[in-house]
């Protein structure tokens, strides 16, 4: 197959970004540094593909880590954007659009009330300073291998380019990061995602000091893990203790149906955080739930949090035009859940004819295959035993070949509206010859 090797441009675009900004990059994954290589500097982007500076195309699984279900640069939230562009760009007073986006989200959602602000990191830790104020305990609870962004109190057991094979013990929280305070990450309690067990047993033991469980519903930073049964009886047992339940719904939010995750699995949390999707291609978060808990929150409430820019006019439409998309077109939900369960199947496939050993999850629009030999992977010590250096191989591989996979073992690739049979196609024959190539 024809390969892109090609990468001047980047190349010297990466060397000019690491003079002046911290390892060439705004964020760490997509440095490459678990892949190699070095990273494509993207010029745009449409429909189901990215082009890079060099001027090569390819098939895009990154999907802006999760918001563009519709794709990028789709017509619709353009023109939104266009529309509010017209108007300014920041009020830094209330608007229209943000009434509207917050209707449509707890009209979606079931929540009661949503307060907007402008990323998930915010979205969380805003919801984590409301239930320790609505509960006036302290503790919290996370999950090993789940992210709920970078504020210092999450960083602690965090997963994707944080996940290690450390095996604390549960409960000990060990910050994941230089410059958080171990006394900051004590107030992080630890259990394993799809433990039930040990989570009844924290509670049990530890439940009056604890005002929150967060989680991740369906994981997508240890890569995708898929909850039980079990263990979502176990979530929703943690209210019997007075402790609130949230639900980060950042990354799964209005992806894996049209009310997320919570809609999808039967969720019944008391709080969710939602981002990616909502923004359309913005930067957006956004917290909300029962009536009840969100009146804490200032200027009604006692629990501070604001912020200057939330609510931007720019990103409230662009949520407003995706959202409102995905009303006018339910059954994208079939054909997104479709196309990643042929992609599940072909990747298996691929695979076994290789003889390389993989384990795919997928949910919906949401996958990662494990370099790891077949079998069930539902926790975060299962996924951090990946072959790594297997996986890296095998994306520099897809990379060459036109498929731009997630940069990282333990992350999930997203879906698009925008990809059809052609994509699907070219994937899999792509995904095929990295398989078969010898060096995996």
């Amino acid at each position: 197959m024809t390969t892109l090797s090609q990468t001047a441009q980047s190349e010297a675009l990466f060397a000019r970004a690491k003079a002046v900004t911290p390892g060439g990059v705004n964020s760490p994954v997509r440095a490459f540094k678990s892949v190699g290589g070095v990273p494509r500097f993207i010029a745009s982007a449409q429909g189901a593909y990215l082009t890079d500076a060099d001027g090569h195309r390819y098939i895009d699984y990154l999907g802006s880590w999760g918001p563009m279900i519709l794709g990028h640069n789709h017509p619709a939230v353009r023109e939104a954007i266009a529309e509010a562009l017209a108007t300014g760009t920041s009020f830094g007073a209330p608007s229209a659009r943000e009434v509207e986006l917050a209707e449509l989200v707890c009209q979606i959602t079931g929540a009661e009330r949503v307060r907007f602000v402008n990323s998930g990191t915010e979205a969380t830790m805003s919801a984590l300073r409301l239930a320790r104020g609505f509960t006036g305990r302290k503790y919290i609870v996370k999950f090993r291998g789940n992210y709920h962004g970078h504020a210092d109190g999450l960083l602690v057991e965090a997963g994707s380019g944080l996940l290690t094979n450390a095996e604390g013990e549960l409960g000990a929280a060990a910050p994941s990061s230089a410059g958080v305070p171990e006394e900051y990450a004590a107030l992080t309690l630890v259990s394993e995602y799809n433990d039930p067990a040990a989570l009844d047993k924290l509670l049990a033991e530890r439940g009056h000091e604890i005002a929150a469980v967060i989680f991740e519903p369906v994981v997508g930073n240890a890569g995708v893990l898929i909850p039980t049964a079990e263990f979502l009886a176990a979530l929703h047992r943690v209210k019997a203790h007075g402790t609130l339940l949230i639900a980060d719904e950042v990354m799964t939010g209005f992806r894996l149906s049209p009310s997320g995750a919570a809609g999808r699995l039967g969720l019944q949390p008391d709080l969710s955080c939602w981002g990616k999707i909502i923004g359309g291609g913005l930067p957006v978060g956004a917290y909300g739930g029962r009536a009840e808990v969100m009146d804490y929150v200032s200027p009604q409430g006692p629990v501070y949090q604001a912020g200057t820019l939330s609510g931007n006019p720019l990103a409230m439409a662009a949520g407003l035009a995706t959202l409102r998309e995905l009303q006018a077109d339910p059954s994208i939900y079939d054909r997104l859940d479709a196309y990643g369960t042929a992609l599940a199947e072909g990747l298996r496939g691929a695979a076994a004819e290789a003889g390389v050993p993989i384990t795919v999850n997928q949910i919906g629009s949401m996958l990662t295959a494990f370099f790891v030999p077949e079998g069930d992977i539902r926790t975060y010590t299962q996924a951090a035993r990946s072959d790594t250096a297997a996986f890296a191989a095998w994306f520099q591989a897809m990379l060459a070949q036109g498929v731009y996979w997630a940069p990282s073992q333990f992350e999930s690739i997203f879906i698009s509206g925008a990809h059809t049979d052609t994509e699907l196609g070219a994937t899999l024959e792509a995904a095929h010859h990295a398989f078969k190539g010898g060096s995996i």
